[in-house]
């Protein structure tokens, strides 16, 4: 096979899922400079499917877009099971959802101002006024985004799902996705769509992070049924680290939820051992913070003595309450041998580096830490996950920001860290996205297990197999959901 003609091949369509990808095999095929992907070269002899390959999605945030609404505390997808929208889903929720509209906010370009100085009262109203008039509103800010990971993915599983292209920039593709995705999130309910947009790109199980009231819940509706029959959570425990606040109506309302106000050592025990058994109930497989997004990964354990509960406290003595509830939650963790997914890098960069997580990940044996993204701590995640047996690492949201700190991150890892604890989930806020991600994850992968092949010549049926545990099987064994593939 020529080289344009493997480009064309590698590019291809495939059937339900968009695209063709392969990894590459080598034998004693010869080298052909023409032959490249990602700017590396290749040789292969045999060709092996990596789109059939099924990909865990641990960590995910589907449901985080405006149609389905928010609180105070966050999304309602997150603090209510089986939440569905509440008016129509159009295009733009799936666009404007938190990180392109962060993105969007960032370059000075505010839909929602723009829709009001243009007599709507929020992008949604705009596009049902004049589909003309927003499209051209909103061609030159997308413009200016268009190569990002974010809208990239956006747009390849727009595309994967509901079978449009807004990539073209042309209002006809827009209107037919828009109409497509009201149709996904509306007839047969949103979770029908979820489970076919799984399908589609191949997605297998489902973990979202979730808020503590999520499991206080009624989960015997249809939409909280359907949702749990396919999706797995983690518990978020970054709120109850601010409920040393003098006032909080979140820990007023979980204290009701619980029959426990946490206020001393001893009520806090309980409280939180309650929390986990109901999570648990709950088919809860683990826990989750983002404490990196404001604070350092450094948690010390205090003595129970040294703990100011609630109140005016300074820095100092939040920090100590903060390490506390941590810490008790890794030991409840460590009970139930739970992983404890963290957030670490991509922002607060000076406080967000996973290094200090090694004295916690050491304190607690059975709980296998997951450090998330990693960007740009790619040497610093790996060094942890190579020295310390319970650390694990997800790329998730690698892509999303940018396709070449996945590219990085795998570049490093392979030929460093052991090969069982790397995972490729997506971070995703919307199926969609998740469907792109996982596009471009395998994209990569193939490329860069391809060039590993090059250069070790290792054991037929190697790479194959190492692209099914970073895809699948390694997420599996960590969390004790789903089958090896």
């Amino acid at each position: 096979m020529s080289g344009q003609n493997r480009r064309e091949f590698l590019c291809k369509s495939a059937a339900g899922l968009g695209f063709a990808h392969s990894l590459h095999v080598p034998a004693h095929a010869t080298e052909d400079p023409a032959d490249q992907w990602s700017g590396r070269r290749y040789r292969t002899e045999s060709d092996i499917q990596i789109d059939t390959i099924p990909n865990f999605c641990s960590h995910e945030h589907w449901g985080s877009i405006a149609s389905i609404g928010r609180t105070r505390e966050g999304f309602s997808a997150d603090l209510k099971p089986g939440a569905v929208p509440m008016r129509q889903t159009t295009l733009w929720d799936i666009l404007f959802e938190p990180y392109l509209s962060w993105w969007l906010s960032s370059t000075g370009y505010d839909a929602g101002e723009r829709a009001r100085k243009l007599g709507a009262g929020d992008f949604n109203a705009l596009w049902n006024m004049d589909h003309e008039l927003a499209f051209q509103e909103i061609r030159i800010p997308l413009n200016r985004l268009a190569l990002t990971g974010t809208f990239q993915c956006t747009r390849k599983g727009i595309q994967i799902v509901h079978g449009v292209d807004i990539g073209s920039m042309a209002l006809p593709d827009w209107i037919e996705a828009n109409g497509k995705i009201a149709r996904s999130y509306g007839e047969g309910g949103i979770f029908q769509g979820y489970r076919e947009a799984m399908e589609s790109a191949g997605l297998s199980e489902l973990i979202r992070p979730v808020a503590p009231e999520f499991y206080f819940h009624d989960f015997k509706d249809v939409p909280a049924r359907t949702e749990s029959g396919f999706t797995r959570t983690v518990l978020r425990i970054d709120p109850l680290l601010n409920f040393w606040r003098p006032h909080s109506e979140q820990r007023e309302r979980l204290g009701n939820l619980t029959g426990i106000e946490p206020k001393d050592a001893t009520s806090w025990r309980r409280f939180l051992s309650v929390l986990f058994d109901r999570a648990g109930e709950r088919s809860a497989v683990g826990i989750k913070q983002l404490q990196a997004y404001s604070r350092n990964l450094d948690f010390p354990a205090p003595e129970d003595h040294s703990v100011k509960w609630r109140g005016e406290l300074g820095a100092g003595e939040i920090e100590t309450f903060q390490n506390w509830v941590v810490n008790e939650c890794c030991a409840l963790a460590h009970e139930r041998d739970w992983p404890f997914q963290i957030h670490t890098g991509t922002h607060n960069l000076a406080q967000s580096s996973p290094m200090p997580l090694e004295n916690l990940a050491n304190r607690y044996a059975n709980v296998k830490v997951v450090l998330l993204h990693c960007w740009p701590f790619i040497e610093e995640a790996g060094w942890l996950a190579k020295h310390v047996h319970n650390i694990y690492l997800d790329t998730c949201w690698q892509i999303v920001l940018n396709p070449v700190f996945f590219e990085r991150a795998i570049s490093c890892w392979l030929n460093y860290v052991p090969l069982h604890k790397i995972m490729c989930a997506h971070d995703a806020t919307t199926v969609e996205m998740a469907a792109g991600s996982s596009f471009y994850t395998r994209r990569m992968l193939s490329g860069l297990l391809s060039e590993q092949g090059n250069r070790y010549e290792p054991a037929t049926g190697t790479l194959e197999q190492i692209a099914r545990n970073l895809l699948h099987n390694n997420a599996t064994e960590v969390y004790g959901y789903g089958e090896t593939v």
